[in-house]
């Protein structure tokens, strides 16, 4: 009986292994991965199999899991790819987060908040970009390489567009000969 547990035990350990990623190729159809596994074995060009959706190229020294089908050490497979050098830590239960090892990170945050961190952000959208909220707010400034086009009243901390525009068509001054001039002649 002893006999037949360690023939098992063995079979099963031939299933599976930690590994270290020591090297990944990215500019395949699927990934392909060098590891370094438990006991000194090395494995070149396992197939880095990744969920749908979503990509990364992990740094050597990441950890994961190989798979071998059957027990077969010849055709393995890698799965869930981690390093926990640079994994995001204190996430409260429920958040989720996409991080790389610079400290971009996307966190979707409890109480439905999205944070980004990054030094710069770029949106590529070739028709358009729609902001679907009541407010956007910026501590910055906002430049346009095109004209700003308001379907709305345009304001700043003094007043509005619309009211400038009123004070500029029917403002007039004082002329040299002490009498008032007209309105402008070309309105704003």
């Amino acid at each position: 009986m002893q006999n037949i547990f360690s023939t098992l035990q063995r079979g099963l350990a031939r299933l599976w292994s930690r590994g270290v990623v020591q090297r990944l190729d990215s500019g395949k159809a699927c990934q392909s991965v060098d590891v370094a596994l438990l006991a000194g074995e090395t494995k070149a060009g396992m197939e880095y199999l990744e969920p749908y959706g979503f990509t990364s190229t992990a740094h050597a020294g990441a950890e994961g899991i190989a798979l071998f089908l059957a027990g077969d050490r010849s055709h393995g497979i890698v799965i869930n790819v981690a390093d926990r050098r640079s994994r995001l830590k204190s996430l409260k239960s429920g958040e989720v987060a996409i991080y790389t090892d610079e400290g971009d990170s996307i966190v979707l945050k409890r109480g439905r908040l999205i944070e980004a961190t990054t030094e710069t952000f770029v949106i590529n959208a070739k028709n358009k970009v729609v902001l679907n909220t009541q407010q956007v707010e910026t501590p910055g400034k906002i430049t346009a390489a095109q004209s700003i086009v308001s379907q709305a009243e345009v304001q700043d901390k003094t007043g509005s567009l619309s009211t400038m525009r009123a004070q500029y068509n029917t403002h007039d001054h004082k002329g040299d000969s002490g009498g008032i001039t007209g309105k402008p002649n070309q309105q704003m």
